[in-house]
């Protein structure tokens, strides 16, 4: 993750550098935005020194990400409320627990569907060459890798290291070397003003702990006529099908969750997320008043999923 790489590929951070190559495999650089303030020195210890591009994390080593400022001090945890520190941490944890069964969660949460939604979704976002595109909460790859098909340029950001950890091992096996992978909190991003022509993200924005602040950055760092996407769990309208949905979700899916990752515990929160989540016309509203224009909401399976995109204009 060279210098000259970064150049190559056209990307360039303000404020970031890249690493060095270590012998036991990538250590970030420094940041230089004040962000977070110091080295980062996290090590991906599983890669091989060839591939890849790995921006630095603004984080320095062992810290949490910097958190959301002047927000309400209560959020949600599913049917929890608690301080916006503490669901911050019981939402890493989270994540750091399933992050190898990743997939397994989502095939659990929509019986294998997820799939299918990804790939509609990225239809709708119809990555081009030469684009730059944000893939915001995409820590494994999937949405990063059916995009970077299309020879967009992906950076792949996530909060949680554990996450990015087992996308980028992913992506060696899958031989996508030519993505970014940059450790981020989504409420503030370290990426400059009009960077990106799209931003997206799947199945994170509920788990976010200040939804509004996400979207005001994910305006920020769109360029004018960008586009955002946004594909997340919601409530189904279909009569009847609402009513087997929760039992199954409710009352299986944290079951499955004990026998195939023995976390129970964590897919219960992941089903709770879902209820605590705004409905389709309120989450379209928060994104209008974010600042996107011409927003659209596109329910799957009567909104047990949805599609949700606006444009900077």
């Amino acid at each position: 993750a060279l210098r000259g790489e970064q150049r190559k590929s056209g990307i360039e951070y303000p404020g970031l550098r890249f690493g060095r190559i270590a012998p036991s495999g990538f250590t970030l650089g420094f940041h230089e935005d004040g962000l977070g303030g110091g080295r980062a020195a996290d090590k991906f210890r599983t890669l091989s020194p060839r591939r890849g591009r790995i921006a630095a994390s603004p984080f320095a080593p062992g810290a949490n990400p910097p958190k959301a400022r002047g927000m309400s001090d209560t959020v949600s945890f599913g049917y929890e409320e608690v301080s916006a520190e503490e669901k911050e941490h019981r939402v890493g944890a989270v994540f750091s627990s399933v992050a190898r069964k990743y997939d397994v969660m989502n095939d659990a949460m929509s019986a294998g569907m997820h799939r299918l939604w990804k790939d509609k979704f990225v239809r709708r976002v119809k990555p081009r060459e030469g684009e730059q595109i944000l893939d915001m909460a995409g820590g494994t790859g999937d949405i990063a890798f059916r995009m970077a098909e299309h020879g967009a340029s992906i950076t792949v950001s996530d909060i949680n290291q554990d996450m990015l950890d087992v996308g980028i091992e992913r992506a060696m096996e899958r031989g996508f070397d030519g993505l970014v992978w940059s450790r981020q909190n989504a409420e503030e991003l370290a990426f400059p003003d009009r960077f990106f022509d799209a931003y997206t993200i799947a199945f994170g924005i509920r788990n976010v702990t200040h939804i509004e602040k996400a979207l005001a950055e994910a305006f920020r760092v769109l360029k004018y006529g960008g586009r955002f996407f946004c594909l997340e769990f919601s409530t189904t309208e279909w009569p009847g099908f609402k009513e087997v949905y929760d039992s199954y979700s409710h009352k299986l899916v944290p079951k499955i969750g004990q026998m195939v990752a023995g976390d129970a515990e964590s897919y219960r929160y992941l089903i709770e997320s879902i209820r605590r989540f705004p409905p389709m016309p309120e989450f379209e509203a928060m994104i209008r008043k974010a600042g996107f224009k011409h927003t659209k909401v596109e329910p799957i399976m009567g909104g047990l999923v949805a599609i949700h995109s606006g444009w900077k204009v």
